[in-house]
């Protein structure tokens, strides 16, 4: 099979559902992740369908069809699968018999609203990048004033402690005595965002709830509830604006 076919082993393994790429190429240096019988020791390494992936000593997953869900993250779930300080995760909170999924971006501690999840973590990064164009919206309440000046400075991109920070939309949409309800949009999704603008302007969050991840609306979906995205509506909506086909994982195991 010719270079061109060939992929990084950190995708592959993405893409088939066990991780994502990132926790694949830690995995790797973990020396979790084997192709035909070597461990590996760096993520430099691409494979074909030829080649024989193990993780932890099992065989990769079988491929399996893309699958997305809506999820109304609650306040106080951690987006990982384990926290060193032993906190409730999304994952735990998900129903027994769905299949293992990463998550499309995260919501911090004290956020909420719309997280997407994906059995294809090949996929969930290629929503997660700032090239796909996609807004991500938030009802925000702060405790302070949001001023048409910081609503301009925002606007142009600011730099808050060496970091450099897309332009953000920001509406204010009402006022509540010491308190306002604002519409945040935004296209990359730093750590923290909106939460590290805010306080670089004196203004406290203390409220913050996604509620659009480009074309996916949290709507009326309740807290804590979990619905699949149907495949007719995801390929219409993802492959319109990203080109990614929704459709069988490519890599498929050699059989022994």
């Amino acid at each position: 099979m010719t270079d061109e076919k060939k992929e990084r082993i950190a995708k592959v393994v993405a893409r088939a559902g066990v991780c994502s790429r990132r926790e694949a190429e830690r995995y790797i240096e973990q020396g979790r992740i084997a192709v035909n019988g070597k461990v590996l020791d760096s993520p430099a390494v691409t494979v074909d369908a030829e080649d024989k992936i193990t993780v932890d000593g099992k065989p990769l997953p079988a491929a399996e069809k893309t699958r997305v869900w809506r999820y109304h993250k609650p306040v106080g779930l951690v987006t990982t699968y384990r926290d060193e300080k032993g906190r409730q995760t999304v994952f735990d909170s998900l129903p027994d018999d769905m299949p293992r999924v990463v998550s499309v971006g995260r919501l911090d501690l004290n956020s909420e609203g719309l997280l997407l999840l994906t059995n294809d973590g090949a996929f969930a990064r290629a929503l997660e990048l700032p090239s796909t164009g996609w807004l991500r919206r938030y009802r925000v309440r702060i405790h302070g004033e949001m001023t048409p000046d910081i609503i301009e400075k925002l606007a142009k991109g600011v730099v808050v402690e060496g970091v450099k920070y897309a332009p953000v939309e920001v509406v204010v949409d009402k006022q509540q005595g010491s308190n306002m309800w604002l519409t945040v949009a935004l296209k990359e999704g730093k750590n923290r965002e909106i939460r590290r603008l805010m306080e670089s302007f004196g203004l406290q969050v203390t409220r913050l709830i996604r509620t659009a991840y480009g074309p996916f609306q949290l709507g009326s979906l309740a807290v804590g509830a979990v619905e699949e995205i149907r495949g007719k509506i995801l390929q219409d909506q993802v492959g319109a604006l990203t080109g990614y086909r929704v459709e069988k994982h490519t890599h498929k195991q050699k059989k022994a």
